[in-house]
């Protein structure tokens, strides 16, 4: 079954535009050879979109005053949003950091939970910030001009190989941190990052995730690495301790690199570059770093691939067993691009903009919205029991699957808000 969309050139005005039929994608496994109907360009989880960004977001028209508006409320909204929620996220990493610290100077069974709760109570900020990915901003490319990847690759690549990092059930002497020749250090760890495989993830939360939780080898709960494992003096312990350090360490240098380069005071950053755009290019980046998170990043590669392989390792969050946080909170970020997060100022949303130019669209996005957070809260608690080991026709497979519809719905209202103001909104190709 596929979703059926609309190609529109209309009179005096170039749109493009999209119009769900009554059957949209929800069986995964033909989700998975279907192209979406949007789709312009490749990109996915572990980086950018590799220079898949269109030559222009803006789309053309015979019509000189099709498009007469300004949006420079949204775009300084959008970038003092941004910085916001990098900020936030940098300083729950502090956190996160903080808390580690406390477990490897003595580690517990309770430091240990301490540590694991701050992971969780981090990634949610981190989460709403991926809806600023899939436009070659700083997150995707070091510099706009640029081909050198950002620091995503670094920050939340997954699948994650654990058997690339450390022992594994079955093998004991597995990893990186079982592997003497091998220094723990920064350098040693990046060099090794995803080289031969993409799965051979060695930085990041996911990495961090797996250190603080091991294999989740249980059907009711998450991973149960022992505290144990963090004694220093013991076999391998103290590389173990050093890595853990390491890769936190990283992390939250990375996203505090994002947050500077979002600053709206600097003077030669990313968000200088952002507001010297033309307003409709700007617009453009915006819609499609929400359209891409939710009709390809989500919809796709987090939800319908592990739906269709019912595989743990597909999984976005396996070993701490919280992937249905990871859903509710990218979802979350998409609504505050749109409506306007804690630090935009009233009326420079892209919600308010669209209410003024087409106020029927826009009810209709804040309706998809509204659906596909539902759709997410109501995932089954955890993901991998009650979604991936469940039988088809299952009450968590319904769940699943009406959220793999949901988010495509809102992803093509996303490209109708867009084409009301004039700007191509694109979402990377399923399948590529």
């Amino acid at each position: 079954m596929h979703a059926k969309t609309k190609l529109w050139v209309g009179i005096g005005a170039f749109l493009v535009a999209s119009t769900a039929g009554d059957q949209v994608l929800t069986n995964p496994a033909s989700l998975l050879t279907s192209p979406f109907p949007m789709a312009l360009a490749a990109g996915g989880e572990g980086g950018g979109e590799g220079g898949g960004r269109p030559a222009t977001y803006k789309l053309g028209s015979t019509d000189a005053n099709a498009f007469n508006f300004k949006a420079s409320a949204q775009v300084n909204g959008y970038i003092a949003h941004v910085f916001h929620s990098y900020t936030s996220a940098h300083q729950a990493a502090q956190r996160l950091q903080g808390s580690i610290g406390r477990f490897l100077k003595s580690p517990t069974a309770t430091t240990l939970a301490d540590a694991r709760s701050a992971w969780v109570s981090a990634r949610v900020p981190y989460l709403k910030t991926e809806a600023f990915r899939f436009y070659d901003g700083p997150i995707d490319l070091k510099s706009p001009q640029g081909e050198e990847e950002g620091p995503e690759i670094h920050i939340n690549a997954w699948p994650l190989n654990e058997a690339f990092i450390d022992s594994v059930k079955g093998n004991p002497k597995a990893g990186l941190i079982n592997d003497r020749t091998v220094p723990i250090t920064r350098a040693a760890i990046l060099e090794r990052d995803q080289v031969s495989d993409e799965a051979d993830v060695t930085t990041g939360w996911h990495a961090i995730e797996f250190l603080l939780w091991g294999q989740d080898l249980s059907a009711t709960g998450p991973g149960d690495r022992k505290a144990s494992d963090y004694t220093p003096g013991k076999g391998n312990n103290d590389r173990r301790r050093m890595y853990l350090k390491t890769v936190t360490d990283m992390l939250v240098e990375d996203i505090g690199g994002l947050a500077k380069a979002w600053d709206p005071a600097g003077k030669d950053n990313y968000a200088s570059f952002f507001r010297g755009l033309e307003e409709r290019e700007a617009l453009g980046r915006m819609f499609a770093g929400i359209a891409s998170l939710s009709g390809f990043e989500l919809m796709s590669e987090r939800l319908a691939v592990a739906l269709d392989s019912g595989d743990q390792e597909d999984e976005h969050s396996c070993f701490s067993d919280t992937t249905w946080q990871d859903f509710l909170f990218n979802i979350r970020g998409i609504r505050e691009v749109y409506s306007g997060g804690a630090a935009t100022p009233a009326g420079a949303s892209l919600q308010a903009l669209v209410g003024q130019r087409a106020p029927e669209i826009n009810a209709q996005v804040l309706a998809a919205l509204a659906t596909v957070e539902a759709a997410a809260e109501a995932l089954p608690r955890p993901f991998d029991r009650d979604v991936l080991g469940a039988p088809a026709g299952s009450e968590g497979r319904k769940a699943a699957e009406k959220l793999i519809k949901d988010l495509t719905q809102l992803a093509m209202k996303l490209q109708d808000a867009g084409a009301a103001l004039g700007v191509l909104v694109t979402v990377p190709a399923v399948g590529e």
